[in-house]
């Protein structure tokens, strides 16, 4: 089970962050303005800031499923 929660996690993970562009409109502006290769960056910079309280979020999320399993 475990095994094929790494790997279905793993696989969202890969197949989802070239589609999962969005910003708020004061970025999107921001990212127009600088042109192709520096919005690249900027989405990857807010991808990369999204990604640790979700990672968290999942964590906590996964150890409350877990004890509860047992109960």
């Amino acid at each position: 089970m475990k095994k094929l929660c790494v790997i279905t996690l793993a696989g969202w993970l890969l197949t989802t962050g070239n589609q999962v562009m969005a910003q708020c409109s004061l970025c999107t502006k921001t990212a127009q303005q600088l042109g192709e290769g520096p919005a690249k960056g900027l989405n990857n910079g807010i991808l990369m800031l999204a990604l640790t309280p979700l990672a968290i979020i999942g964590f906590l999320a996964f150890r409350w499923w877990q004890s509860n399993k047992h109960a």
